[in-house]
């Protein structure tokens, strides 16, 4: 009796043994992501009201999912995921935006091994060949910071360019994005339909007479983008950009100007995913002052100007248009994402 009691102790041990560790075993699988989105910043509530970055990717992709909570000092960095599809709101600038990045992707709940990331968000774009509403695929980003800035008013030699070369930091200035991947995206949304405003419109052509360049309607365009903690505006700055494009020899022209995604890039680059880095930057206004407004007129914090107003002198009315207009260039490639199609 003793000895089927012992055994049956064993059995009933054993047994519970193999449970506790399927349940650890089931309790640790990691969750697939395959795409994971990064807006910066959202203007209030993720859903409802009006929208920042983030509002038309979570209400097309995420909404009903589950919410966790990313570890951090602050406590405000959030995740939400649905379909094997994620988004994480990041933050403003670059050291937020390299810092919640590696935070997110160091996350041992979920596995990213076959992620695509894609930093997406809003920014200024260039004179020349862009209007607003404009959706930019990026192939390649450089940090506008870095190197030796100066002020013009001590330039002794006439150059036009203020911004001078340092090879020295060249590991960290510039990011080539795969061309092959960026090849893919931009034949799968280049026909994408944009939208715009009669007031859109009307400011780009009267902002840029004469002009043909300013005067059409948005597309979905190809180039590269520049990385500042400074939100710059105006020629000398223009002419700085299009230099620091071409000194690091990115592969397509300076278009966009915003505030994270080379961060982000060296974060990657860091994790060994460089070769999944997609970038998406609509335009909503230009790298230049336009239509008389002045530095005073447009950032004094008593004139009361938001880019994101419907009244902006900086954006016209484009703002929330533009914002929908990258998600519709986001969703072809989630889309092709989960359908396997790159």
């Amino acid at each position: 009796m003793t000895m089927i009691y012992l055994i049956a102790v064993i059995l009933i041990n054993l047994a519970c043994m193999i449970a506790i560790l399927a349940i650890k075993g089931h309790s640790e699988k990691k969750i697939p992501i395959r795409a994971l989105i990064l807006p910066k910043f959202e203007i209030g509530d993720i859903s409802g009201d009006f929208p920042g970055e983030a509002q038309f990717y979570y209400n097309g992709l995420l909404n009903g999912g589950k919410e966790y909570a990313i570890p951090t000092g602050d406590g405000n960095l959030k995740i939400y995921v649905k379909d094997e599809i994620a988004l994480c709101v990041i933050g403003m600038s670059k050291t937020n935006a390299a810092l919640n990045t590696m935070r997110v992707l160091s996350d041992e709940r979920f596995d990213f091994s076959k992620t695509y990331v894609i930093s997406t968000g809003c920014a200024g774009s260039a004179i020349g060949n862009s209007v607003m509403g404009d959706v930019f695929i990026i192939t390649g980003c450089a940090d506008y910071d870095i190197g030796h800035h100066a002020d013009p008013r001590e330039m002794a030699s006439g150059r036009l360019e203020t911004w001078f070369h340092d090879p020295a930091y060249d590991s960290v200035t510039s990011i080539k994005l795969d061309k092959s991947l960026t090849d893919r995206i931009y034949e799968l949304v280049k026909d994408v339909k944009l939208e715009t405003t009669e007031q859109t419109r009307k400011f780009m052509k009267t902002a840029f007479p004469g002009e043909a360049w300013a005067d059409r309607n948005p597309k979905v365009l190809k180039g590269s983008t520049l990385t500042s903690d400074n939100y710059w505006k105006g020629k000398y700055s223009h002419d700085n950009a299009i230099l620091i494009a071409k000194t690091y020899a990115l592969a397509d022209p300076f278009a966009t100007t915003e505030m994270e995604d080379n961060a982000i890039g060296l974060a990657l680059r860091k994790l060994g995913m460089s070769d999944r880095y997609i970038i998406i930057r609509d335009s909503v206004n230009m790298d230049v002052f336009m239509m008389g407004e002045t530095p005073e007129s447009l950032w004094d914090p008593d004139a009361g100007n938001s880019v994101a107003a419907e009244s902006s002198k900086e954006s016209a009315n484009i703002f929330t248009i533009s914002m929908e207009n990258n998600y519709k260039v986001g969703k072809v490639i989630i889309d092709a994402i989960k359908n396997g199609r790159l």
